[in-house]
């Protein structure tokens, strides 16, 4: 989606980019029983759950960076499904 709305927008000055989360820490997250939380981990190569300031981060440089577009960046600690 992000590659063809860069594309139809582009001729308006409009850039588009997106973000794909892996597992990231929040309030739903930390009620989960703690051996729900390490197999959901373990196959994360960082071995933890994102943060949302790292999401929030990755926003700030999509806005930010002017040559970015029609992109998806995985926020995702390396995890493949």
């Amino acid at each position: 989606m992000a590659t063809t709305w860069a594309k139809e927008l582009a001729r308006f000055g409009i850039r588009a980019g997106a973000i794909a989360p892996g597992f990231i820490k929040t309030d739903i997250l930390s009620g989960m029983p703690p051996e729900m939380l390490a197999k959901m981990t373990a196959p994360v190569p960082l071995k933890r759950l994102g943060l949302a300031e790292e999401i929030a981060q990755t926003a700030v440089f999509i806005v930010e960076n002017d040559f970015f577009t029609g992109r998806c960046i995985d926020v995702d600690g390396g995890l493949r499904l």
